[in-house]
C-alpha cells in the first residue's frame, strides 16, 4: 500500500472552529469566539464610521511590523478618502474588509480585492495586519478561516492570493495550514536596512464542493 493521501484543504477547513463556519455574507451579524488566552474576539465587517479609528490602527502597526508594505505615516489617506473606501468596499460583492476587536480594540485587519473586469473578478490578493500586543493568540487564523469561509459563499471567488516574506514563517506556516501553495518568489520586493528582501508568492484555489 501507498503512502495515506494528505488530506484535502476542505477537510482542513472543516476542522477550524465551527463558529466561524456560520453564515458570512456582508450582512453577517458580529460573531464572538474566544482566544488562546481567553479573551473574547469580535469579528465584523468594517463600516464606513470606522475610517478614524483604521487609519491609527494602520500607523499603529505599521510602526510594529517591518512584514508590511509600509511604515509609519506612509499610508497617506485621509478619513474621509477611507470613509469612501470603506464604503466602496462595503457596496462591492467581490471585496470584504474585516476588522478583529478585543475588549473594544481593533486588533486586526483583513482585506481582500477581488478583481473588477470579469477575466478578473474570480481572484483577489488577501492582506492581513495584526497588532503586535495580540500576536500568537490565534487572531489570523480565525480571520483568514472567516475569509475561505466567506469566499466559498460568494459564488464568484475561485482563487485567494498573498505575497509573504520569504523570512516570517509564522506567516508562512499560517497559510500553508489553511492550504496556500508556493506559487514563486519575488526578489527585490522589500528594501530594509541597507538590504533587499525577497517574498513568496502564495495562492488558495477554491472550487466548487
Amino acid at each position: 500500500m501507498g503512502p495515506k493521501p494528505k488530506p484535502p484543504v476542505d477537510y482542513i477547513f472543516q476542522k477550524t472552529r465551527a463558529a466561524v463556519l456560520m453564515n458570512v455574507d456582508k450582512k453577517a451579524e458580529p460573531q464572538s469566539l474566544v482566544l488562546k488566552n481567553g479573551a473574547y474576539l469580535t469579528l465584523r465587517h468594517a463600516d464606513p464610521d470606522d475610517a478614524e479609528r483604521l487609519l491609527c490602527f494602520v500607523d499603529r502597526v505599521a510602526g510594529e511590523s517591518e512584514n508590511l508594505a509600509f511604515g509609519p505615516g506612509e499610508f497617506e489617506l485621509s478619513v474621509e478618502q477611507e470613509r469612501a473606501f470603506l464604503q466602496r468596499i462595503a457596496e462591492e460583492s467581490g471585496s470584504i474588509y474585516l476588522v478583529a476587536e478585543v475588549a473594544g480594540e481593533i486588533a486586526g485587519t483583513l482585506t481582500f480585492m477581488a478583481g473588477k473586469r470579469p477575466r478578473l473578478q474570480h481572484a483577489g490578493e488577501l492582506g492581513l495586519a495584526i497588532a503586535r500586543a495580540y500576536w500568537n493568540f490565534g487572531i489570523g487564523s480565525q480571520m483568514l478561516a472567516y475569509l475561505i469561509g466567506w469566499a466559498r459563499q460568494n459564488g464568484t471567488i475561485r482563487k485567494i492570493n498573498l505575497h509573504v516574506r520569504v523570512d516570517n514563517l509564522p506567516a508562512i506556516h499560517l497559510y500553508e495550514k489553511y492550504g496556500f501553495v508556493h506559487e514563486g518568489r519575488i526578489t527585490r520586493e522589500f528594501y530594509l536596512h541597507g538590504q533587499f528582501v525577497d517574498v513568496y508568492t502564495m495562492g488558495l484555489q477554491l472550487d466548487p464542493q
